[in-house]
C-alpha cells in the first residue's frame, strides 16, 4: 500500500492533465435565446384569440437560419407547427410532422420530442383510417412513456399518449396490451386538473377493454363507480352518453337485459338530441347503432313489434344518409334485421338479408385486405428505415470514438516516459503481492469466462422465441419482444464487463428478463420479486448474472407452461455479507415430469461460478411436499 500511496499523486496529475485537455460542449448565446423562446411558445395554450398569431410566430421560426442549423430546435418548431395546422384540420399538419420525424429520429436521446412526434403521426394516420400505421407510431410513443425515459413530458401528455395507444390496440385486437396501457394511464390522470377529459376517457376505455376481454362484472364495477362519481361531481364537463355506454357494457357482462335496454333508450335520447344540434357522421353512426342495438334487445325479449319500430328508425336514418354509414355498423344492422324477420316468421326475407350480408362482408373483407396489404408494405418500409437509422447512429458513434482515440494518442505519447517510470516503480514495489493478486485475477477470469458461456444460451432461447412470433405472424409482439430484448442485452453486456455489480441493477435485469419470458410464453405464469427490506440496494455488490439461470430453470422445468397458471416467487434477504436468494416455483401437475434439469449447460456453469465464490457460497434444492421446487442460493456480497 505504501508504494501505491506514492504513485497516487503522479496518477492524479496525469488524470488532471487529460481531463483538462477535453473540450466541453457549449451552446452559443443565440442558440440559448432561441431555445428559451421556443420553450415559452410551447408552454402557451392555443385558443381562438391567439391561434393565428402563434402560427405566424412558428412559421417565422421555421425560416430562421439559426433554427435550421440546430436539428433538435428545427424538429421542435416543425412539430408545433404541425399541431397548429392539425387543430385547424389542414393537410399541412402531415407535412410538418413528417419533417419533424426525419430530423429527430437519427438523434440520440430527445425521448420527449420523439414521443410527441410519434404520437402526432399516429393521430394523423388514425384520421386517415390507416390504423396499422397509426398503431405502429402510437406504440412507439407509448413505449417511451412506459420506459420512463421521456423526462419533461407532462402527465397530460403521457396520459394522452398511453390512451391513444390503448384505444388503437383495442381496435387492433391487442386486448392485453390495451389493458396494460390503460392501467398505466390511471395514476397519471389522477394528477390532472378536475374536469379534464382524460379523467373520463381512461375509465371509459378500461371498462370497454375489460368488457371485450370478458372479465367478470365485479372487476368492472369499481371503474364504473368512479365514472359515476366523476359525472356526479362535474355533470357539465362530461358527455353523459359515455356513462350510459359504460353502464351498458357493465350490464352486458352481468347479463341483465332489462338494465341494458334501459340505458340504451336513455343513450338514444341523448344521441338524438346531439344529432339534431350538430350533424356529423360520427353522431349519426352512433344513433344508427343505438337503434340497431335496441331492436336486437327487443328481438331477444321476443317483442317483434317494438324491434321493428327501431329497425324502421335505423332504416330511415340510413335512407337519409346512405353513404355515411360505417361498414361495421351496416353489418350489425343487417344481422339484427335478419333476426327480426326470423322472429316474425319471414324466413325468406331473413334468408335474403343474410345472403346480402354475406356479399357485404365479402366486399368489406376484400377492401380491408387490400388496405392491410398496403399498410403492411408501408410498415415494412418504416421498419427498414428505422434499421438504417440505427446503423447510421452506430457508425456515427464509431467515428466519434476514433476521433477521441486519435486525440488520446497524442497525449499518450507525450506521457509515455513518465508512465513507464511509474509502472516500473509500481511493479517493483508490488512484487511481493503478485502471487496473491494473480490468484485473484485467475478466479475473476474464470468468472468472466463462465459468464460469456452463459450469454449464448440465453440468446439462443430468445431467438427461438422471436422465430416463434414470426412463424405465428405476431409481428407486433416480435417487434416489442426485440425492443425489450435489446434493452436487456445492452444491460447484460454492461454488467458482464464488471466483476461485481449493484444488487439494484441485478434486480432490474432480472425484472426485464422475466417480462421477456412472460411474453415468450404468452403470460402463462406470473412472478413476484421481494427485494431486501430497509437496504440500500445500490450499495450491495455481487457477481453479475448469477441468479437469472436458476430463474430460467424454474420457468422451463419447474412450472407447467401448458396450463397457464404457473407462478415464480423470488425472495431476497441480507444477513451480514451473505445474500440469501429463494426461488420457488409452483410445480407441475404431472408428477412424472423430472423436478429440475440440472444437467443443462447454464446449470453446470452456475454451479462452477458458485464454487469459485468460496466456502460461504452454497446451493440448496428442495422438493416441496405439495408441489414445486425451492432453490436457495447463499451468495457472498460486498458493500
Amino acid at each position: 500500500m505504501s508504494a501505491l500511496n506514492r504513485i497516487l499523486p503522479w496518477l492524479s496529475i496525469c488524470l488532471l492533465f487529460i481531463a483538462c485537455t477535453k473540450k466541453k460542449g457549449t451552446y452559443s448565446p443565440e442558440r440559448k435565446a432561441l431555445a428559451a423562446q421556443i420553450q415559452s411558445l410551447e408552454d402557451q395554450k392555443m385558443n381562438g384569440a391567439n391561434g393565428d398569431s402563434l402560427k405566424q410566430v412558428w412559421l417565422e421560426l421555421d425560416q430562421n437560419l439559426n433554427v435550421k442549423k440546430d436539428t433538435v430546435l428545427a424538429a421542435r418548431v416543425k412539430y408545433y407547427l404541425a399541431r397548429q395546422y392539425a387543430r385547424s384540420r389542414q393537410d399541412s399538419a402531415l407535412f410538418f410532422v413528417e419533417k419533424a420525424l426525419e430530423l429527430i429520429e437519427p438523434t440520440t436521446g430527445n425521448a420527449k420530442y420523439k414521443a410527441l412526434i410519434y404520437n402526432g403521426i399516429g393521430n394523423i394516420r388514425s384520421l386517415e383510417a390507416k390504423e396499422r400505421e397509426a398503431g405502429y407510431y402510437y406504440n412507439k410513443a407509448a413505449t417511451i412513456v412506459l420506459s420512463d425515459t421521456a423526462s419533461g413530458l407532462s402527465n397530460e401528455a403521457k396520459s394522452a399518449i398511453l390512451l391513444s395507444a390503448a384505444q388503437n390496440n383495442l381496435t387492433s385486437f391487442q386486448y392485453n396490451l390495451a389493458e396494460k396501457m390503460n392501467r398505466a394511464a390511471l395514476p397519471l390522470v389522477d394528477a390532472l386538473p378536475e374536469g379534464h377529459i382524460n379523467r373520463q376517457r381512461v375509465l371509459v376505455q378500461i371498462i370497454q377493454t375489460l368488457n371485450t376481454l370478458q372479465r367478470p362484472a365485479a372487476e368492472i364495477a369499481p371503474y364504473l363507480h368512479k365514472l359515476e362519481e366523476l359525472h356526479a361531481k362535474h355533470p357539465d364537463k362530461y358527455n353523459i352518453s359515455f356513462l350510459y355506454d359504460s353502464k351498458i357494457q357493465y350490464y352486458e357482462t352481468a347479463k341483465k337485459t332489462d338494465s341494458i335496454l334501459h340505458y340504451e333508450l336513455r343513450k338514444i335520447a341523448i344521441d338524438e338530441y346531439l344529432h339534431q344540434q350538430t350533424s356529423s357522421p360520427t353522431l349519426m353512426n352512433n344513433l344508427f347503432v343505438d337503434y340497431s342495438n335496441v331492436a336486437a334487445i327487443y328481438v331477444t325479449l321476443n317483442k317483434p313489434a317494438l324491434g321493428e319500430k327501431f329497425i324502421q328508425k335505423a332504416n330511415r336514418l340510413k335512407a337519409q344518409f346512405p353513404k355515411l354509414i360505417f361498414p361495421a355498423n351496416e353489418i350489425t344492422f343487417q344481422n339484427n334485421l335478419a333476426a327480426l324477420y326470423s322472429l316474425q316468421g319471414k324466413n325468406k326475407a331473413s334468408i335474403d338479408v343474410l345472403n346480402h350480408l354475406v356479399q357485404l362482408q365479402r366486399s368489406i373483407y376484400q377492401s380491408e385486405n387490400t388496405q392491410a396489404i398496403a399498410e403492411m408494405n408501408a410498415l415494412y418500409q418504416l421498419q427498414a428505415k428505422d434499421q438504417s437509422i440505427r446503423m447510421l447512429n452506430e457508425n456515427i458513434e464509431i467515428n466519434k470514438l476514433q476521433l477521441q482515440q486519435n486525440r488520446l494518442w497524442l497525449m499518450t505519447t507525450s506521457l509515455a516516459i513518465i508512465l513507464l517510470i511509474i509502472i516500473l516503480f509500481f511493479l517493483y514495489s508490488s512484487f511481493r503481492q503478485r502471487r496473491s493478486r494473480q490468484e485473484k485475477e485467475k478466479v475473476l477470469l474464470q468468472q468472466q469466462l463462465l459468464r460469456t458461456q452463459m450469454e449464448p444460451h440465453f440468446i439462443f432461447n430468445t431467438l427461438s422465441a422471436v422465430q416463434s412470433f414470426m412463424r405465428l405472424d405476431k409481428k407486433e409482439d416480435a417487434i416489442k419482444y426485440l425492443n425489450l430484448f435489446s434493452r436487456l442485452l445492452r444491460s447484460n453486456l454492461e454488467l458482464s464487463r464488471e466483476n461485481v455489480v449493484p444488487l439494484s441493477e441485478e434486480l432490474e435485469a432480472l425484472e426485464n428478463y422475466l417480462i421477456l419470458q412472460q411474453m415468450r410464453f404468452d403470460d402463462t405464469f406470473h412472478y413476484h420479486i421481494t427485494p431486501p427490506q430497509d437496504q440500500d440496494l445500490s450499495a450491495v455488490m455481487l457477481p453479475p448474472m448469477l441468479i437469472q439461470p436458476y430463474v430460467e430453470n424454474a420457468i422451463l422445468h419447474g412450472i407447467d407452461l401448458h396450463i397457464g397458471n404457473g407462478s415464480i416467487d423470488i425472495q431476497f434477504a441480507l444477513s451480514g455479507d451473505i445474500l440469501r436468494v429463494k426461488i420457488q416455483d409452483s410445480g407441475k401437475i404431472n408428477s412424472d415430469i423430472p423436478e429440475l434439469s440440472h444437467r443443462s449447460l447454464s446449470g453446470a456453469i452456475c454451479r462452477e461460478r458458485m464454487q469459485l465464490l468460496g466456502k460461504k457460497a452454497s446451493i440448496q434444492i428442495n422438493k416441496n411436499p405439495n408441489a414445486g421446487t425451492t432453490v436457495i442460493l447463499h451468495i457472498p456480497v460486498t458493500y
